[in-house]
């Protein structure tokens, strides 16, 4: 079993009391606190699409370019579809 020994003494108080107004453990009030501001951080950190993109991309680097040529005569391949 995991412990959590809160060392400052102001920190235990306000935990404390905050477990009193809601009626449920020290431990269940830092849980809750914790994941609360674990929630804002991700939204802060997570929720920017252009900085997920750019790790991502930094991540997963595109490949070597290959030289050949997209063209319709390749996407008609693609199909087994005879020339027009």
């Amino acid at each position: 079993m995991a412990s959590l020994y809160i060392k400052n003494s102001d920190t235990a108080a306000l935990a404390r009391g905050i477990a009193e107004r809601l009626g449920t453990s020290k431990t269940a009030a830092v849980h809750d606190a914790l994941l609360r501001r674990k929630r804002t951080l991700d939204a802060e950190h997570g929720g920017d699409i252009h900085e997920r993109l750019r790790a991502w991309r930094a991540a997963h680097p595109l490949g070597e370019p290959t030289g050949l040529e997209a063209d319709k005569a390749f996407y008609d391949s693609l199909n087994d579809e005879d020339d027009d």
